[in-house]
């Protein structure tokens, strides 16, 4: 008896092994795929946040494994950026430093490239390397590992290998856009009026412009909260909050810019001086550059009271001229 019993779960186990062999595996993405698949969008964000195309295509090849890691398959997520407080999207759990932990999930690949660039521009351990030159990939590997993105002590030893092995530098001196439309998925919501009713709501719903500092932004219409756009452009009221330092129960004035991206370390024009009434975060607001970097700049805090006349500086010396002329 005890011998048929062996021999029926031999005869199982031997069915299970044939059948997973003889399943076709999904092929691997190689790394030149990886970069043609990914390269347009790692410029793109370079352009809109000053971040180096090689540093954002090569942590994508290394966190990701070229696309083929679990993390990159099922969720989306080619960073490795875990939860973290505030993250309100959806979740993958899977064992990392310790077991079952929380990462982000992402509607497409290409959401993830995009909040790899909101998450470093928008912590302040980060934000030192903005004032790197976006051709020096060795200063920004090194930084990042300075600043704690990874635990692995020889991290930026293995991004810049990933960069030189692969030529990833030359995207860090393109100075024209693709010509393709990023293909940035969102969240599909299911409508609930017919389409008829559909139509005179798509048609006051707001226009997205994009600043002189390449954010993202509307202008408020009467009534409109953080809730309100939140709901219209499929993010977190948290996003809204924290992009234009307001509160959750804020209503803002018809007209008034809200950005839907984070703002940038450095703003376009080089100084401002301060006008009557106004604050901080008016000038804030008005150049796209975030509060905290400009009272850094200008060595004081956030609760700093400006004055009439008072000169702002806006941007570190040199930067944009370094970005868009290229320089090493």
């Amino acid at each position: 008896m005890q011998s048929n019993i062996l021999t029926t779960f031999f005869l199982i186990g031997s069915f299970f092994v044939l059948t997973a062999q003889s399943q076709p595996s999904e092929p691997r993405m190689s790394k030149q795929e990886y970069i043609e698949e990914y390269r347009d969008q790692a410029i793109r964000e370079m352009h809109a946040t000053g971040i180096p195309a090689s540093i954002t295509l090569a942590q994508g090849m290394l966190e990701s494994d070229y696309g083929n890691s679990p993390l990159a398959k099922y969720a989306k997520n080619h960073f490795g950026i875990k939860c973290h407080k505030g993250w309100e999207g959806p979740t993958f759990i899977q064992d990392d430093d310790e077991r079952n932990e929380c990462f982000r999930k992402y509607y497409s690949a290409y959401n993830s490239y995009r909040d790899h660039s909101e998450f470093l521009m928008t912590r302040d351990r980060y934000s030192f390397l903005f004032d790197l030159k976006p051709t020096d990939y060795k200063g920004w590997a090194k930084g990042l590992k300075k600043a704690g993105y990874a635990t692995n002590p020889k991290y930026a030893d293995l991004l810049i290998k990933i960069i030189e092995d692969n030529q990833l530098d030359q995207f860090d001196k393109v100075k024209k856009l693709p010509d393709s439309e990023p293909r940035v998925a969102v969240k599909e919501e299911k409508p609930t009026t017919s389409s008829k009713e559909q139509v005179p709501q798509v048609m006051s719903v707001n226009r997205v412009e994009v600043s002189d500092n390449n954010i993202r932004y509307i202008q408020a219409e009467q009534g409109d909260t953080p809730q309100s756009i939140a709901e219209r452009h499929q993010m977190g009221v948290w996003q809204v909050t924290k992009y234009n330092d307001v509160s959750k129960n804020t209503r803002f004035l018809p007209g008034e810019v809200i950005y839907l991206q984070p703002k940038r370390n450095h703003a376009s024009e080089a100084q401002h001086t301060v006008q009557q009434g106004e604050s901080l975060r008016d000038i804030s607001q008005k150049y796209g550059v975030k509060m905290s970097r400009i009272a850094r700049m200008n060595g004081f805090d956030e609760q700093h009271v400006l004055q009439p006349g008072e000169v702002l500086q806006l941007r570190s010396k040199g930067f944009f001229a370094t970005f868009f002329s290229g320089g090493s």
